[in-house]
């Protein structure tokens, strides 16, 4: 399959892409770099800098690249905490710049599209794990703009014939050997915790301690990026035959941040001092998705189901490149 990857460029769009060509797909990456890096996309993909809001560029794309078999869509403003401050940015821009893009595939005979989406369209589930019929109630602007993108779709295969996958992940965690996670702002709680192992930072702050769990912090899910990969890979190659689906995903297993911590200290074998500092509004104490139906129906099985795994592998890309891609 030949396979458009939008955010490419980034964390978990350049490890799709080298997991699509380790399989023997060919990968074109369009990113506009504003969160990417040039170094991060594989070599034997094709590299298209352009921006969705920008439906010219997209159209000449397609022009460009006539024989596109389907699109994995990760281009998209991610920060949870941002979408509460500049909440347009999230729900006009990261809709209007999907539907930009569904509208030019669908042009171009394109109708085979996976989402990546999130689990933050649950904000305070009533059961855990957090299964695909749970209540949508999106827990920020963010996870409304995601929302409104899954309904795009919805209605893009109704009228248009699309066939897509959207795929719900709290936290995508670990690296490659060749790539890794590398943000600015950094807000992800494992390479905050190995920036405080490389010196980086003076300290982890917990954001409150006193929650209804067994050690007080937050419980979360992880799964490692390379196993998202797989997933979405499994399930572009699955769309067309068994028809378009939602998949929550999760390894199975909540950690808390202390634990987190905990297993940082173990693999890197630095101290990793802590500070409490105060809840964060809209944190809920225990968040973890359900992998159950993507198993069942598409065979996934996490290659790195333990925190530890998931953290020695981030761990090692960090330590070999402490300032990211900016050698």
């Amino acid at each position: 399959m030949k396979i458009l990857v939008t955010g490419g460029a980034g964390y978990i769009g350049s490890i799709t892409t080298a997991e699509l060509i380790a399989a023997g797909h060919q990968a074109i990456v369009f990113d506009n770099l504003y969160q990417g890096h040039p170094a991060a996309v594989h070599p034997e993909a094709v590299f298209v800098q352009g921006d969705l809001a920008d439906r010219n560029a997209i159209a000449q794309l397609f022009a460009e690249h006539n024989d596109i078999d389907g699109i994995m869509h990760f281009a998209s403003y991610t920060l949870v905490g941002e979408s509460m401050q500049k909440p347009l940015l999230y729900l006009r821009d990261n809709l209007v710049n999907a539907a930009n893009l569904l509208e030019v595939a669908v042009e171009h005979g394109v109708r085979r599209f996976i989402l990546s989406s999130t689990a933050n369209l649950f904000d305070a589930p009533e059961k855990m794990p957090i299964s695909e019929n749970e209540r949508i109630v999106p827990g920020s602007p963010y996870g409304e703009s995601k929302f409104f993108v899954e309904r795009l779709l919805h209605w893009f295969e109704r009228i248009y014939g699309v066939k897509y996958a959207c795929l719900r992940y709290f936290n995508a965690a670990g690296d490659t050997p060749g790539r890794g996670e590398d943000h600015d702002p950094e807000t992800h709680i494992i390479p905050i915790v190995l920036q405080v192992a490389l010196g980086q930072r003076e300290a982890v702050t917990i954001f409150g301690d006193d929650y209804p769990t067994p050690d007080g912090t937050c419980i979360r899910d992880y799964v490692h990026v390379v196993d998202l990969a797989q997933a979405h890979i499994l399930a572009m190659q699955a769309i067309s035959e068994i028809g378009s689906r939602k998949y929550n995903l999760g390894n199975g297993n909540g950690y808390s941040i202390r634990e987190v911590v905990e297993t940082a200290r173990m693999v890197t074998g630095h101290p990793i001092p802590t500070r409490i500092g105060p809840r964060r509004p809209g944190d809920p104490a225990i968040l973890i998705a359900s992998s159950e139906t993507l198993r069942r129906e598409l065979g996934w099985q996490p290659r790195y189901p333990d925190l530890e795994s998931i953290i020695r592998s981030a761990w090692q890309w960090h330590e070999a490149n402490p300032q990211g891609y900016q050698k």
